[in-house]
């Protein structure tokens, strides 16, 4: 990974190293070289570091053809202002300093990075804009990084075959739909958390593509444009299949992504690790989604408990099939973390779970059709 040397999580008891690949590309080696070795340390202050304008369009569930799924009426926003330069500035030189990772860094090694996501005003925002309360997903999924590099003539080669392509299926008749992409960032996928906020560190001055490809509930594909730099985008990734398009004319590209979950024990939760299981430090991601989800847990047993000595106390008698119904709704969110939180001898390094992270059958039929290919100057874990 560039210049820098990549923190894998410590060997455990539980599953071995993260894999991750290197490269010694002059791109990745000019990209990061001015990244420094410990980065200033600099205190989140809202009034100076954020820079947030309600974004001009956001599309609902409904409006996708998803009326009736997910957490919140809100599908997606388009790209907004969040972060003024200086913010992203500190981000870049937490996320490029050496040594750095990719997944799990915050907050030992981005107090700046942890204290943006967990601040009031950021939760505000976020939260504002997808419909629903929310709350970072876990400490763990704060911040993933998701990074690729190319040098300047990797760039040029891949901009001319590119448009070659498309002038040679023009002359031949048959130009695909504009929305596909046969070597796309970041493949057709749904989310492991019920929200994502997607934030770009870089500078998207000359980037030619980039869009987000969201697949509707009819079918269709509609586009979101990509964020620019210090911008974010806000998308129920969990419930809509969603691919990043690939982005020409720039040497660099950094994501900043953050997840997020209901903050009500007692909105449903869809939460997977599907898409994160194989790429994390099982013992970190399990030890916080089993700490979260048994606090849930404690606030419905709780809750429901309170009304039945409300009743016994009022002589109303006791409500049968309401206890068994709740009973049997926690039966199915144990249940549900049975099934996540596969065994670590069985789960495989650096692999999705097949076609787990896709609803439609169309998305995985070609998913069982392709053959994936990453070039060595990238590097994609989402």
């Amino acid at each position: 990974m560039a210049s820098a040397d990549v923190l894998l999580p410590p060997p455990s008891d539980f599953g071995g190293a993260v894999s991750r690949k290197r490269t010694n590309s002059a791109a990745s080696r000019s990209s990061f070289s001015m990244a420094p070795a410990v980065p200033r340390q600099v205190v989140f202050d809202p009034a100076k570091h954020l820079n947030f304008k309600h974004p001009e369009r956001v599309w609902t569930m409904e409006e996708i053809g998803m009326a009736k799924k997910g957490v919140s009426p809100i599908a997606v926003s388009e790209p907004f202002p969040l972060f003024t330069e200086e913010a992203v500035q500190q981000m870049r030189a937490e996320v490029l300093s050496k040594p750095s990772q990719l997944r799990g860094f915050a907050p030992e090694y981005a107090p700046f990075v942890y204290d943006v996501w967990h601040s009031p005003e950021i939760l505000s925002i976020v939260s504002k804009i997808a419909g629903v309360e929310l709350v970072p997903a876990l400490d763990f999924e704060i911040a993933h990084i998701n990074l690729s590099t190319v040098s300047e003539e990797q760039k040029e080669a891949v901009k001319q075959a590119l448009q070659e392509k498309v002038q040679r299926e023009a002359d031949e008749g048959v130009s695909g739909c504009p929305y596909e992409d046969d070597a796309p960032i970041v493949d057709w996928h749904t989310d492991s958390y019920p929200f994502v906020c997607v934030t770009m560190l870089s500078d998207c001055t000359n980037m030619i593509g980039g869009e987000t490809a969201l697949r509707k509930g009819d079918g269709e594909i509609m586009k979101v444009r990509g964020p620019g730099m210090g911008h974010a985008v806000i998308l129920q990734g969990r419930y809509i299949e969603h691919q990043a398009l690939r982005a020409l004319g720039t040497s660099e590209r950094i994501t900043m992504v953050t997840s997020f979950r209901p903050k009500s024990p007692f909105t449903k939760d869809d939460t997977v690790l599907t898409t994160v299981r194989a790429i994390s430090d099982l013992s970190e991601l399990y030890s916080q989604y089993a700490e979260y989800r048994l606090e849930m847990l404690e606030e419905r047993v709780r809750a429901h408990l309170k009304q039945v000595r409300e009743q016994k106390k009022a002589r109303r008698g006791f409500n049968t099939a309401a206890t068994k119904m709740f009973i049997a709704e926690q039966k199915a969110f144990l249940d549900s973390m049975l099934a996540q939180m596969v065994d670590e001898d069985k789960v495989t390094i650096g692999f999705t779970d097949g076609e787990a992270h896709l609803i439609s059958d169309e998305l995985k039929a070609q998913s069982r059709k392709k053959i994936r290919f990453q070039p060595d100057s990238a590097i994609d874990v989402a």
